[in-house]
């Protein structure tokens, strides 16, 4: 197996015991899981997961739309680690959206990942006009124990607004595009002040954070890459992150940020690189 020569060191074992955000409904999320966007749902997903979960991940992202929930499934199934142990997120598609079809999109995604149950489930974009039913399907997935923590994705703060108003749980997540060109600090806020957890995906900016010459400085100075500041910047703002990758050796190095914290003027150099840059669509506008 691809994992089996994957040491893991000291840092790896941390993230074990780690380093957890408390959702608004008091469960534990781990700061850091592994993204699984693009992996084929083959071998190249299931070694993705088993090589994650070796090195201490404890956290699996996926999405119906990643059409590669079976070989999460398998992986967590062959990997040996218990399943209380692993906080498994999922997402409902566009396509799947409104009451009814949200609930037998999730009954096909629990199939599919051979679980009873998720830690999370996700509206993955806001689609009009669907997103409020959408979103009363998942309050009733949450109140049959069948996913722990419910929320969405993409949503800007106008759309969280529309929904806490015309619902009854608060989303416990909001996962968003957030990078160091794309800070989002208007919505982090609005986030902390009504307890919803951020989550980034893109957070390495599809590896252009390795080019960035202020993080290169920051990096040369702590022993570590671009990609380790712009990761630990983001949990060190109370984000937690998903960055994808299938390739074992990333997936082991991109673990190694629970030991050491940026200095406040290091983050502040950090957040000057905002540009409001997305590199993935805005649907902000959709209400």
């Amino acid at each position: 197996m691809l994992f089996a020569n994957i040491l893991m060191d000291n840092t790896l074992r941390l993230m074990e015991q780690t380093e957890f955000f408390v959702l608004n409904n008091q469960v534990k999320m781990p700061k850091m899981g592994l993204g699984v966007l693009f992996a084929e749902n083959d071998e190249e997903v299931e070694n993705a997961v088993l090589t994650a979960l070796h090195c201490g991940y404890r956290k699996v992202d996926t999405a119906s739309a990643y059409k590669n929930e079976e070989g999460v499934g398998k992986a967590i199934n062959k990997s040996g680690v218990p399943r209380e142990a692993i906080f498994l997120g999922t997402k409902v598609w566009n396509t799947e959206q409104g009451y009814d079809e949200t609930l037998d999109a999730f009954a096909k995604s629990l199939e599919r990942l051979q679980t009873s149950y998720v830690d999370l489930y996700l509206i993955h974009w806001p689609v009009k006009p669907k997103y409020k039913e959408t979103y009363r399907a998942l309050e009733f997935i949450y109140k049959s124990g069948r996913a722990k923590a419910i929320g969405v994705c993409n949503f800007s703060v106008e759309q969280l607004k529309d929904l806490i108003k015309n619902s009854r749980i608060v989303p416990a997540i909001n996962q968003v595009e957030m990078h160091p060109h794309l800070s989002q600090n208007e919505l982090l806020q609005f986030a902390k002040d009504n307890g919803i957890q951020l989550e980034a995906w893109r957070p390495i900016m599809m590896g252009e954070v390795l080019k960035i010459p202020e993080l290169v400085t920051i990096a040369e100075g702590h022993g570590k890459s671009p990609v380790h500041i712009a990761l630990r910047w983001l949990i060190q703002r109370g984000v937690a992150v998903i960055p994808k990758s299938v390739t074992p050796k990333r997936i082991q190095e991109n673990i190694q940020v629970f030991d050491f914290e940026l200095r406040p003027e290091e983050l502040e150099i950090i957040e000057g690189l905002n540009q409001n840059r997305r590199l993935g669509e805005d649907l902000s506008h959709i209400m």
